[in-house]
């Protein structure tokens, strides 16, 4: 089998239950042949525990991205390594799936608490949006901190408000329903349903 057939043979290996083929391509020179052999393992059931940690120590950030995303729904998978990863894209991805998993470590939990005032715009927003997924007052600092941070950011904020309460919530979102950006505005009038006691909007000076 050629390299162009192998991967050909990748794509579809998930859906027609092929777990040989993506056993043998975790190995594969190809850093997207290891790509689509996780996926691939992942659609049949047959992707393990074992395998998404490895696949966090793999060469190739495509790789180390992908292992992330597939981590999001295995709990027992910690996301430590890839919250610490030298690229961008993959500590972003480690955030989003950190969200999605929802119960976390300590560790993991400060991680993401740091990672909420990262230097990328695109880690902090995916961080904030993590903590509110997570739910944990510890994160709440941060999340307050995105209320102050760019208009993305502000929005993301806003949103993983919504499992806290208190005046220093109250304060942040009435503060984002006079936001200047209009889709700040939009997630606080979004949220405020979801709340008992919706806060007094500030006075637009």
């Amino acid at each position: 089998m050629n390299h162009r057939d192998l991967l050909r043979r990748l794509a579809i290996a998930g859906h027609e239950g092929d777990t040989a083929t993506p056993l043998r391509a975790l190995a594969d020179p190809d850093p997207i042949a290891r790509q689509l052999a996780l996926g691939a393992l992942d659609r049949t059931g047959a992707l393990t525990d074992e395998q998404v940690r490895a696949a966090f120590d793999d060469p190739d950030p495509g790789v180390r991205h992908r292992a992330a995303v597939l981590a999001a729904t295995r709990p027992s998978v910690s996301l430590l390594p890839v919250l610490a990863d030298v690229d961008g894209t993959v500590v972003e991805a480690a955030a989003w799936a950190a969200g999605e998993q929802e119960i976390v470590s300590d560790d993991v939990l400060q991680r993401l608490i740091g990672l909420a005032t990262d230097d990328d715009a695109l880690t902090r927003e995916a961080a904030v949006a993590a903590l509110g997924a997570i739910g944990d007052e510890r994160g709440l600092p941060a999340i307050l901190g995105g209320c102050a941070d760019k208009p993305n950011i502000r929005r993301r904020a806003v949103l993983a408000l919504a499992p806290f309460s208190g005046p220093d919530v109250d304060a942040a979102l009435a503060g984002a329903l006079v936001d200047r950006d209009w889709q700040v505005r939009q997630a606080a009038e979004d949220l405020l349903p979801h709340m008992a006691e919706p806060p007094e909007p500030l006075e637009n000076s």
